[in-house]
């Protein structure tokens, strides 16, 4: 087994000596974590030390058997067909699962690993055979002919960590890039399924890696059966439609659920059906109140509309909202809270 990072190969032998000079050094933050990380890779622990995201509550610590990670890996790289010495990306922060899975995928398969400082927008200048990133990430790409050009270099790009908005969906339509939505956690060693976002295999819905079984339980939230992590499955608290044991349309997240005078309101599919109506961010929540317990709101991420404005926004809200979607009080916010790593937090 050999890892090459940027057009340097090194074998087992070489790599920890790569590693110890790079640590003795004074390197930047996101070049240190990945140097820290690869020697936890090659110690003599079966596990390695991660995060979650803390987009559902505090961020918590995990231990990842580095077996799993394997077989992890082996299965996306058998999904994509990739094959030794194509080119991987990472332009992920090493902090976090999507980081340490590319550097595993590349160890696994000898792919050429091309690192890069992450940033809102990492820009190619050369051919990638695979590559991921976050939404954001890609929306700082699209916006621009040189990032556009940077994500033409991509022939496979994965895109995980928040919701892909209705604005990049439609961008993303009109490059031959292949993009695939993931769906997957830190606890599932990244992700589980995929979702292709454009071109002639596009669909809403999520369809297994290799192996990997889908159920419901009680609250139509998904539970995954995925033999290569565990013999348990893994219970989640998000909503689905189940198409098949394998395949699975993404509703909404049970933490998000709106209960307002009994009549219980997924938010992200509200927020489905007005993507159009709103360039500016926004999401719906829901508030105490004394009448319905709670009441459904509308946050959005801009100084105040005006008076005018606000009743255009209604008049086109009544359009497409039943009368338990439709937002009790319209709520601003200058900047929206996001996690550490860039997903959205329903707070007001």
């Amino acid at each position: 087994m050999t890892l090459t990072i940027n057009s340097e190969t090194y074998t087992l032998t070489q790599l920890p000596l790569l590693i110890k000079e790079k640590l003795k050094m004074n390197l930047p933050e996101w070049e240190e974590t990945f140097f820290v990380f690869l020697e936890n890779w090659f110690d003599e622990t079966d596990t390695i030390h991660a995060q979650t995201s803390g987009s559902t509550g505090l961020p918590k610590n995990v231990e990842l058997n580095k077996n799993q990670m394997r077989a992890s890996a082996l299965l996306t790289n058998q999904f994509f067909g990739l094959q030794p010495n194509n080119k991987a990306l990472l332009c992920l922060s090493t902090n976090y699962i999507a980081g340490k899975m590319m550097i595993v995928r590349s160890l696994v398969n000898n792919l050429h690993l091309i690192v890069i400082e992450p940033n809102s927008c990492p820009i190619l200048s050369e051919k990638i055979d695979f590559a991921a990133m976050v939404p954001m990430q890609v929306e700082h790409l699209v916006q621009t002919s040189e990032g556009l050009k940077s994500i033409s270099n991509i022939d496979k790009l994965i895109i995980g960590g928040s919701s892909i908005s209705s604005e990049l969906d439609t961008m993303l339509q009109t490059i031959n890039t292949q993009c695939y939505a993931t769906y997957g956690m830190t606890e599932t060693v990244s992700h589980i399924a995929l979702r292709r976002i454009n071109g002639k295999q596009t669909s809403d819905n999520y369809k297994a890696l290799d192996g990997v079984r889908f159920e419901v339980d009680k609250r139509d939230c998904l539970v995954i059966y995925a033999p290569h992590l565990q013999p348990e499955p893994f219970i989640t608290n998000d909503i689905v439609e189940i198409i098949s044991d394998t395949e699975f349309k993404w509703l909404g997240r049970y933490d998000n659920v709106i209960n307002t005078g009994s009549v219980k309101i997924s938010p992200e599919i509200i927020e489905n059906k007005i993507s159009n109506l709103l360039t500016e961010r926004f999401y719906f929540t829901g508030i105490k109140d004394i009448k319905l317990g709670e009441k459904v709101v509308l946050v959005i991420e801009s100084e105040p509309f005006n008076e005018v404005k606000i009743n255009n926004l209604k008049e086109k809200l009544l359009k497409v909202l039943n009368k338990f979607e439709f937002p009790r009080e319209i709520i601003f916010k200058s900047h929206f809270d996001e996690t550490n790593s860039g997903k959205l937090k329903r707070i007001i």
